[in-house]
């Protein structure tokens, strides 16, 4: 089973995707985002890696949310990966990004 799968099983368990429109996923990611930004506030990125823990449990919430909304809308998580690494490599050309922050 791979990482969908048990994703929709845990959620189908649970009678959840009645809950789980593009709007409402939309807003979890966010909310999920910006608890795992929350470990990172007012300490070094050295100090928040002390949590490893919470790190793992808040950037997997991102990602089911984001596999879900992904599902939702019958995007291929790998193929729509793909594609935007291909448009960002046009537009940061390793010529002239290499080392730069921006």
């Amino acid at each position: 089973m791979n990482s969908m799968d048990k994703i929709n099983h845990f959620r189908d368990e649970r009678d959840w995707r009645q809950f789980h429109d593009e709007k409402d996923l939309a807003i979890s990611i966010s909310l999920e985002a910006n608890e795992l930004l929350e470990l990172f506030q007012w300490r070094t990125s050295t100090e928040a890696k002390e949590e490893p823990e919470r790190l793992k449990e808040e950037l997997a919430d991102v990602l089911i949310y984001s596999y879900m909304m992904a599902d939702n809308l019958g995007f291929d998580i790998d193929q729509i990966i793909e594609e935007k690494l291909k448009k960002n490599a046009i537009k940061y050309p390793v010529d002239q990004s290499k080392g730069r922050k921006s």
